[in-house]
């Protein structure tokens, strides 16, 4: 049975023959475009936000580090809501949150106003992702689809990955063309067509009256349990920000929160962060692991980088972004045809070794290396965002249990998001005296490092020898 188009007797009469038709998909992969996007392109703004609001370079980190708190706590928290109130209501509500949120930025005369368009633009694009996951799942239950929909799946990763590499060249031809503000007004034009064409997703069914109440709705969606780790991931964050300094306060609240939320959600019967799940379900807990192993890879890449490019390398901040291009566009060729095959194993071995081969190409790079050499090693990263993505996104559609899809989808983005919030902090830490070719060359160690954990946790996991056998 194929997964782009089916035509099956038990499906419903409304599916007719082809139920992932480009009505239903397109605006799942815009929305789910606009968080990486938002991710990357702020990197080739910061400098000049820096100079026209008259703050420091290092204080315009805010602008990074809220989006990526607010992605991370939104995720699963958006996926729950999308289980217990809809996937199109959560789908739209976000959208009109990012719209807000390009509003406000554009508009923004101070870092503060620019930080909370960070945070709704976080809030708002991360409805995306677990909205689709869920959506996408249901579908292709009605349509009595066995296997997942690999071209739809694959949609998906290049809406992700693939644009999240696209982020600086287009942040830097529109810093450099139109200004900064344009990194937040892109998302007007941009979200107005994600909700035209989101409201002809199917609707959800209506709510009850008892479902609507502030009561119940906390309840269905554990409002405590979500409370209890948004309060953990927070203080987790602001820790991880601050090293090497150690920073006992939030360490302190970190624990505080971290002990009653786990204590809450092992005696509830639908928690929020399923934990006896989680524990008892090995092949999604690792599948969350190598997300973040291999992100904490691609996105140092990415920010050192582009760091090392203009400091070091001298090159501008458009020239900067558009070395990042062969990279975005690898990863979009690659990831459709490989999830149309539905393959994990072999796309996360050949993840692991990419990411390994690209960080022994950052080892040996200093200031004077042609050009092509810095090429390579985007193509090169370019294979490891492909097939990472692929091969994750499809591991989690099959591991995780089918009524909980929406949760774990957040869940897989929130672990992407601390290997992303764990990646800038080595930059920082590598690149503390001035980003220097011996600033690259550690970060580059740290990289082989983690990408050969990433490689054990693929090669030595069963799980995905089975799923191996299965696609054979």
């Amino acid at each position: 049975m194929t997964t782009d188009a089916v035509e099956t007797e038990s499906a419903p009469h409304g599916l007719a023959r082809k139920p992932f038709a480009w009505t239903f998909t397109a605006p799942l992969y815009v929305g789910s475009s606009l968080n990486p996007i938002n991710s990357s392109i702020i990197a080739t703004a910061l400098v000049p936000i820096a100079t026209e609001l008259n703050v420091t370079v290092g204080a315009t980190a805010v602008l990074v580090s809220s989006l990526y708190l607010a992605s991370a706590i939104a995720q699963p928290t958006a996926g729950k809501l999308a289980e217990a109130l809809g996937a199109r209501r959560t789908f739209l509500a976000g959208i009109v949150l990012v719209l807000l949120g390009g509003v406000v930025g554009g508009l923004g005369q101070n870092l503060t106003m620019l930080t909370v368009a960070r945070v709704l633009i976080g809030l708002g694009t991360s409805a995306a992702f677990p909205c689709a996951m869920v959506m996408i799942r249901r579908r292709a239950e009605q349509a009595g689809l066995d296997e997942p929909p690999g071209g739809v799946l694959g949609g998906l990763a290049i809406a992700g990955m693939a644009t999240a590499a696209i982020g600086p060249p287009i942040g830097g031809l529109l810093v450099g063309a139109a200004g900064w503000r344009w990194s937040f007004f892109i998302n007007i034009p941009v979200t107005a067509i994600a909700l035209l064409m989101a409201l002809r997703l199917p609707k959800d069914p209506p709510l009850t009256s008892t479902d609507s109440g502030f009561r119940r709705i906390a309840q269905r969606i554990d409002l405590l349990g979500i409370l209890g780790f948004a309060t953990s991931m927070t203080s987790l964050v602001v820790f991880l920000m601050a090293l090497p300094h150690i920073r006992w306060t939030a360490l302190a609240v970190f624990v505080a929160a971290s002990v009653p939320t786990v204590w809450w959600e092992l005696r509830r019967p639908a928690p929020f962060f399923d934990l006896r799940g989680l524990a008892s379900n090995g092949a999604l807990s690792r599948t969350y692991l190598r997300q973040a192993l291999t992100l904490l890879g691609v996105y140092s890449m990415m920010y050192g980088l582009t760091q090392w490019m203009e400091a070091a390398y001298g090159l501008s901040t458009v020239q900067t972004g558009l070395m990042l291009l062969p990279m975005g566009a690898v990863s979009a060729l690659l990831s459709r045809p490989l999830a149309r095959r539905n393959l994990v194993r072999g796309p996360l071995i050949a993840s692991a070794l990419s990411m390994l081969l690209g960080s022994i190409g950052i080892m040996v790079l200093d200031s004077d290396s042609p050009v092509i050499a810095l090429v390579l090693v985007s193509l090169v990263f370019g294979v490891t965002t492909a097939t990472t993505t692929v091969g994750n996104q499809t591991a989690l559609y099959k591991m995780a249990p089918a009524e909980q899809i929406g949760t774990a989808s957040g869940l897989f983005r929130t672990f992407g998001y601390l290997g992303t919030i764990t990646s800038s902090v080595i930059g920082g830490i590598v690149f503390r005296d001035g980003a220097s070719d011996h600033g690259l060359h550690s970060l580059g160690i740290v990289l082989v490092a983690a990408g050969l954990l990433v490689l054990l946790l693929t090669v030595l996991d069963r799980s995905l020898m089975r799923h191996r056998d299965a696609a054979a």
